[in-house]
C-alpha cells in the first residue's frame, strides 16, 4: 500500500522526495540478509507498487535521520552533532535545496522492510537446512559427501564474491549515486546508463571465469583437497557446480540493482528457489547419479535465482523508459564501475571466503567425514549470523545513499545502530547455539546414515565455531561502512588478509592436538581479529564511527551472552529429551540475556524489543483487519 504524500510531512533539515511516478524508485532500507537479499513489505502488488516495496514514501515526520528512531521507538529531541568530516563518495552529487534529493527513509519502513526481509530469509535458511538433511540422510558423512562439500566450495565463493559481499560492495553505491543523480534530474538516465555499460562485460566475465573452473576442475580438486579419497567424484561435481559463477553474478547484480532501488522482497527470495532446485535435483536424481545430483541442483538453483527476479528487474528499468528516449547520460560517457574499487572489494570478499579453503585443507588430512562435520557445524552455528546480518543488508543502501547525498551524520548514525542491534542479534543467537549445540544437532540430522557419533563430533565443532559469531558480524557490518562511499580501500583487504594469516597459522599447530575442533578455533580466532582490526581502522577511511563508544557498548552485551549461555547449557543438559532440551535451553537463554543486558543497560536491547512490540502490533492489527 503506498503512504500518503500529505500524512507524512518531510524532516526538518532534509529535501523532500521528487513527485513519484508510476514505478519510479523510492528510498528503503530493510533491517536484514540473509541471504544475503532482502525483501519489501511482501503486499506483492503491481503497478506502481512494484514488488511491494514502496510500503512508504520513506518519511515519517520523525527526526529527519534513517531509523533515528528505531520502529517504536518514541521520537527524541535531536542534539546537535560536533562536525565530522569524511571524504565525499565517488562522484557525490552536491547538497541540494529542499525539493533536490529524496527524503530518509522512515523507521516505519525499515520495520516493514525488514519482518518480510526476515520471513524469506529464513524461509531460505530453514531450506537450507532441509537441503544439508536430505543431503545427510542420503550420503550420510562419509567419503561422497567429502566429494560434493569439496565442489561446494565453487559456489560458496561464488556467493560470497557475487552476491553477497564483493559485487554487491561495488554495484549499490554505484546504483545509489546514479539514482542520486536522477532524482536530481540529470538529464537522461543514469540508471539505465550504468545498466548499459556493466552488465555486459560483467555477464562475459562471468561466462568466461565459470568456463574456466570447469576446464581446470581437475587441478583445482588436487589444490583444495590433496587427500581427498575419491578426487574423480569431486571433479565431476566441481565442473556441475561451475555453472553458478554466471548464475550467481547475474542474480547478484539483480539483487544489487533491486535494493538499490529499494525493491527487497525477489532479491529475499532468490536462497528459496536456490535451495529448492537443490532439494529437487537430490531426490529426482539422487537415485541415479549419486550425490552428482546435488552438484546438478546447484547448477538448476542458480538458474532460478536469476529467474525470480528478472521480472522486477526489467520493471525498474522500462519504469523511465517512456520519459527518457536515450540511455546516454548528455554531456558525458556513462558511469563505469571504478576498477580499483572492484579489485579491492573482489579481492576483501575472496580473502574471507579463503577461510573455507583452508578449512577443506587442513580436514582432508583427517579420517573420513571430518570436512562433513565442519561443514553441517558452520552451516548450524552461522544461522545467528545471518538473522543479524539481515540487518545490514537492508540498511546498506541508506548508508550509500546518505553518503551519495553528503550526509555523514546519518551515516555514521546508522552504522551504530546496525552494530549496537546485530550484536543484540548474534550474542543471543550463539547464547543458544552452544548452550543447545547437541539437541540442536540430534533433532537436525541425526537419522538414517548420520549417526549419533557423528551428532557429538558436530556438536563439539559447533560450540567452537559460534565463538568467532561476534567477530563474523562485526565485519560484516564494518566492511559495509568502508565502500559504502563507492571508493577504492585497501585497509579491509589487508585487515582480512591479517586474519586469513592468523587463521592459517592457528589452524596448522591445532588441527595436530585437536582435530576438527582445532579447525574450528583457528576460524574463530581469525576472524575476530579482522573485526578488531576494522574497528580500530574506522574513521577518514569509512564512516566515521565513535570507536571507544562502541566498543563499551559492546561489552554490555557479551557479558549477558556469557551468563546466559552458561544457564541455558545446565538446563539443556540435565533435561533427557533433545526437543524438550532444546525447547527449554533457548528459552532459559532469552530470559538470561534480556534480563542482564537491561540490567547493564546494553544499547542494543531497548530498540530491539520495542522493534518486536511493534512488529507484533502490525501483526495483531493485520489480523484484526
Amino acid at each position: 500500500m503506498k503512504a500518503t504524500p500529505s500524512h507524512t510531512p518531510s524532516p526538518p533539515g532534509t529535501p523532500p522526495a521528487p513527485q513519484e511516478e508510476t514505478g519510479a524508485p523510492t528510498r528503503s532500507d530493510p533491517l536484514t540478509r540473509t541471504d544475503g537479499s532482502g525483501a519489501s513489505d511482501g503486499s506483492g502488488g503491481s503497478g506502481g507498487h512494484d514488488d511491494g516495496s514502496r510500503a512508504a514514501d520513506g518519511r515519517d515526520g520523525r527526526d529527519g535521520r534513517d531509523g533515528a528512531n528505531e520502529p517504536g521507538t518514541a521520537a527524541a529531541t535531536p542534539v546537535p552533532p560536533p562536525p565530522v568530516t569524511v571524504p565525499a563518495a565517488r562522484g557525490a552529487a552536491p547538497a541540494l535545496p529542499r525539493g533536490g534529493v529524496e527524503a530518509p527513509v522512515s523507521g516505519g519502513f525499515l520495520a516493514k522492510a525488514a519482518l518480510v526481509t526476515a520471513a524469506l530469509s529464513i524461509a531460505g535458511a530453514l531450506l537450507g537446512l532441509v537441503r544439508d538433511q536430505a543431503l545427510a540422510r542420503l550420503f550420510g558423512a562419509g567419503s561422497e559427501t567429502d566429494a560434493f562439500l569439496v565442489a561446494w566450495t565453487v559456489p560458496e565463493f561464488a556467493a560470497t564474491l557475487l552476491i553477497e559481499d564483493g559485487l554487491a560492495f561495488a554495484l549499490i553505491p554505484a546504483f545509489s549515486l546514479a539514482l542520486a543523480r536522477r532524482a536530481q534530474g540529470a538529464p537522461g538516465d543514469p540508471v539505465r546508463a550504468l545498466v548499459a555499460s556493466t552488465l555486459p562485460r560483467l555477464s562475459l566475465a562471468f561466462a568466461a571465469v565459470g568456463a574456466l573452473l570447469a576446464a581446470t576442475a581437475p587441478y583445482l580438486v588436487e589444490a583444495l583437497a590433496p587427500g581427498l579419497p575419491d578426487p574423480a567424484l569431486a571433479v565431476d561435481c566441481t565442473r556441475l557446480t561451475a555453472t553458478c559463477v554466471l548464475t550467481f553474478g547475474l542474480a547478484g547484480y539483480s539483487s544489487a540493482a533491486l535494493r538499490a532501488h529499494r525493491r527487497f522482497l525477489a532479491p529475499a527470495a532468490i536462497y528459496v528457489a536456490y535451495n529448492v532446485g537443490i532439494i529437487a535435483g537430490m531426490f529426482l536424481l539422487g537415485g541415479a547419479w549419486g550425490v552428482r545430483s546435488a552438484a546438478a541442483g546447484v547448477a538448476f538453483g542458480g538458474c532460478l535465482m536469476v529467474l525470480v527476479q528478472l521480472p522486477f528487474l526489467w520493471r525498474q528499468l522500462r519504469s523511465h523508459e517512456s520519459e527518457i528516449p536515450e540511455i546516454e547520460v548528455a554531456g558525458g560517457q556513462p558511469r563505469r564501475l571504478d576498477v580499483a574499487l572492484m579489485a579491492t572489494v573482489l579481492l576483501f570478499a575472496l580473502c574471507r571466503q579463503s577461510q573455507v579453503l583452508i578449512e577443506r585443507f587442513l580436514g582432508s588430512s583427517l579420517p573420513s567425514g571430518a570436512i562433513s562435520h565442519l561443514n553441517y557445524a558452520q552451516k548450524v552455528a552461522q544461522i545467528p549470523m545471518t538473522l543479524s546480518m539481515m540487518l545490514c543488508t537492508v540498511t546498506f543502501p541508506v548508508v550509500a545513499r546518505a553518503l551519495a547525498d553528503g550526509d555523514v551524520e546519518r551515516a555514521r548514525d546508522r552504522v551504530e545502530r546496525d552494530l549496537a542491534l546485530a550484536a543484540f542479534v548474534v550474542l543471543l543467537g550463539a547464547a543458544a547455539v552452544i548452550a543447545c549445540a547437541p539437541q540442536i544437532v540430534e533433532l537436525l540430522f541425526q537419522r538414517g546414515a548420520f549417526t549419533a557419533r557423528d551428532t557429538a563430533a558436530t556438536a563439539s565443532v559447533i560450540r567452537v565455531y559460534a565463538l568467532g559469531l561476534l567477530g563474523q558480524t562485526l565485519v560484516g557490518v564494518l566492511v559495509r561502512s568502508y565502500f559504502s562511499a563507492g571508493r577504492p580501500c585497501w585497509y579491509p583487504v589487508a585487515a582480512m588478509a591479517a586474519g586469513i594469516a592468523v587463521t592459517t597459522c592457528v589452524g596448522a599447530w591445532a588441527v595436530g592436538p585437536w582435530g576438527v575442533s582445532g579447525i574450528a578455533l583457528a576460524n574463530a580466532t581469525g576472524i575476530t581479529t579482522t573485526a578488531a582490526l576494522l574497528l580500530a581502522g574506522t574513521g577518514p577511511r569509512s564512516v566515521p564511527i565513535r570507536t571507544r563508544r562502541v566498543l563499551v557498548e559492546l561489552g554490555k552485551p557479551v557479558q549477558a551472552a556469557v551468563g546466559a549461555t552458561a544457564a541455558g547449557a545446565f538446563t539443556a543438559h540435565h533435561i533427557g529429551s533433545a526437543v524438550l532440551g532444546l525447547a527449554v535451553g533457548c528459552v532459559t537463554v532469552a530470559v538470561v540475556f534480556v534480563v542482564l543486558g537491561w540490567a547493564l543497560g546494553a544499547q542494543g536491547f531497548a530498540p530491539a524489543l520495542r522493534s518486536v512490540r511493534s512488529v507484533i502490533r502490525r501483526l495483531t492489527y493485520a489480523r484484526i483487519r
